[in-house]
């Protein structure tokens, strides 16, 4: 007889969210004709991008136990920063957006690690605080790029694949790698899984958390970077819902709220689950409110499955 949990953990088993990425491409491909079309797919890959790269940040967080809800406004506070300083030049722009990041992570997780308040509620409070940093800087206007080449790097492509696209990729593969093959990627998971036994292994947990805190507040700021070149300017609302959309294809990636197992690859088929679901609904001519609503029953049916499969697991129910 066979433990279901061991089954899956050990058999190699495919990922659920792949199966649904390859049954909702089989399904648009069919009802449109231009959604296999080159220049859709890497479009896709471009739209998906900056949630992307938030997501893989937050994976390692929320694979901690823990969870951020202010990255949406780190972004918008990078994004203005890379446009508003400008006239210091670009690349003192681009540094001190994702400074800001960093900063700002560091900061989330040290409060988390020496209060010892939930995360949750540190990052509200963060989430709204920045908020209001933003629109105290930028006074409430929109900032527009001076410097072309900034905004042209948002469009810039080598051969046929759009260099927004090719920086996610890349980012997606490092992040993949060091979760899978280095001491702090088995250290996540261990904190994750088990607070008490990672302690006694001689983790120091608050160091670690707090790391993390500050890998996903630099993705937000990249993030926050790349839609400014894209679009040649900021908002002071730019980035409003994002943590809503990133912690959404997290989960349906695969990663547990309550931490200790998740994955990358996971996470890349939950962001492009979601920009196929986009994608081939806007090609359908649907309203974007039904993609929510979509994505909503989506997400509660996973959650649903995923607690079944684990009180299962934990009762050793055999297959």
């Amino acid at each position: 007889m066979i433990n279901m949990k061991d089954f899956l953990k050990g058999s190699g088993f495919i990922q659920p969210i792949w199966v649904f990425v390859i049954a909702i491409t089989v399904f648009f491909s069919f009802m449109s004709e231009y959604f296999l079309s080159v220049g859709n797919l890497t479009n896709i890959l471009v739209q998906t991008s900056t949630i992307g790269l938030i997501a893989l940040g937050m994976t390692y967080v929320m694979i901690n136990g823990n969870i951020d809800l202010s990255v949406g406004a780190v972004l918008g506070l990078a994004a203005s920063l890379s446009v508003g300083l400008q006239d210091y030049g670009i690349t003192i722009a681009v540094i001190a957006a994702l400074a800001s990041g960093l900063v700002l992570g560091a900061i989330n997780g040290l409060i988390v690690w020496k209060t010892g308040v939930n995360a949750f509620i540190v990052t509200l409070g963060a989430m709204i605080g920045i908020r209001g940093l933003i629109f105290v800087y930028t006074e409430e206007q929109s900032f527009y790029a001076t410097n072309f080449a900034f905004s042209d790097f948002g469009v810039a492509s080598i051969g046929p694949f759009p260099v927004l696209a090719i920086i996610f990729l890349i980012c997606t593969l490092v992040m993949h790698l060091v979760l899978k093959k280095t001491g702090h990627g088995r250290n996540t998971f261990a904190v994750g899984g088990n607070p008490e036994a990672a302690l006694d292994a001689g983790i120091r947990i608050g160091r670690h958390m707090m790391i993390n805190f500050m890998i996903v507040g630099f993705f937000a700021a990249l993030a926050g970077v790349m839609l400014a070149t894209q679009m040649g300017a900021a908002t002071p609302n730019l980035g409003r819902d994002y943590e809503l959309w990133t912690i959404t294809a997290v989960v349906l990636g695969g990663t547990k709220l309550a931490g200790g197992f998740g994955s990358i690859t996971g996470t890349l088929g939950g962001v492009l689950a979601i920009g196929i679901l986009r994608n081939g609904m806007n090609l359908m001519q649907v309203p974007a409110f039904y993609v929510l609503v979509i994505l909503g029953v989506i997400l509660i049916s996973v959650l649903i499955i995923d607690q079944r499969i684990n009180v299962h697991a934990s009762k050793g129910v055999s297959i």
